[in-house]
């Protein structure tokens, strides 16, 4: 048996009058979908148990951009749009069926491809949603592996063997500075620029967004998070914080909103922390965590590929 304890939250913070951030829970084997729904002044932590067969599940954020009503709507549209695709039987219902295949993570990558179409029609056609958008950051579980989808600066950590590891990139300004050395990691926190991202769903008419795949161990943790919490908390503060409260992650998650929210809480704070447990599972090792990069088709060049990703 191949069970998921999931927990999820998502915040307002200190300084916002709204919440422009989302959330997704998506239980295909039993076909329910949890979104987050609270009101600004409630803190409530999503508490879910997950039976994984081989139709999987979905877990993600989204985080809205675009003034508190366009931003709030186009995370909702994110997830709700995402959920209703993945869970629509038809098979004709795809944009493109020649080109997405029919694995959970071609399908997540379709629908997260089919929300941008829809969040930039709606910014085009209304003028008080204009340039309304939406990171996300979903992550599908299967027996058989860990795939995410990545658009925008919202991210998906690992904790594995007490350490933990960036799974994504940030398709940001910032990250690109990095990449091409002309700037420090260390400097990104705080340089005038951090906040420009590269892509999210609806800026543009098209998006393409980043697949890659892990294989899942024993005990594996997944944090997924908008960047309210990790523009707020080192990955070692993160990981301090889950291990200090292993046997209690719902109690973990409300931590790092709190401590979030003690370092200034200015940006809405969404998290999700998924514990995977099964005796089918192979026992982590002390080798560092493998990310294959995956390419589908004519939709998106990544080669196929494996990156070795440091332990943070």
């Amino acid at each position: 048996m191949f069970i998921v304890e999931v927990f999820a939250t998502s915040h307002v913070g200190r300084v916002r009058q709204g919440n422009e951030d989302n959330y997704l829970l998506l239980d295909l084997a039993r076909l329910n979908t949890w979104t987050s729904s609270q009101e600004p002044s409630e803190f409530i932590v999503e508490t879910q148990r997950f039976e994984i067969n081989a139709n999987g599940a979905v877990l993600a954020v989204s985080d809205g951009m675009g003034g508190a009503l366009a931003g709030e709507v186009a995370s909702q549209m994110a997830v709700e749009t995402v959920s209703k695709r993945l869970l629509d039987t038809d098979p004709d219902s795809t944009i493109s069926p020649d080109v997405f295949g029919n694995s959970l993570v071609e399908k997540l990558f379709e629908s997260t491809v089919y929300s941008n179409h829809l969040i930039h029609r709606q910014g085009r056609s209304d003028p008080k949603f204009s340039g309304m958008g939406a990171t996300f950051t979903g992550a599908t579980i299967t027996p058989e592996s860990i795939d995410l989808v990545q658009v925008g600066d919202s991210r998906a950590y690992l904790i594995r063997n007490s350490q933990i590891t960036q799974l994504t990139k940030d398709q940001s300004l910032v990250q690109q500075l990095i990449d091409a050395q002309q700037i420090q990691a260390a400097d990104a926190e705080t340089h005038p620029l951090k906040n420009v991202i590269l892509q999210a769903l609806g800026a543009q008419n098209e998006v393409y967004p980043v697949p890659a795949r892990i294989f899942p161990n024993q005990n594996d943790i997944l944090l997924i998070c908008t960047d309210g919490l990790s523009n707020k908390l080192k990955s070692s503060e993160m990981l301090a914080i889950v291990m200090q409260n292993i046997d209690n992650l719902g109690q973990a998650a409300a931590h790092l909103v709190r401590d979030a929210n003690e370092n200034g809480g200015e940006d809405n704070i969404t998290v999700i922390l998924a514990k995977l447990i099964s005796d089918n599972l192979p026992n982590a090792t002390e080798e560092q965590v493998m990310i294959h990069q995956l390419n589908f088709g004519n939709i998106h060049d990544t080669s196929d590929q494996e990156d070795t990703a440091e332990i943070l």
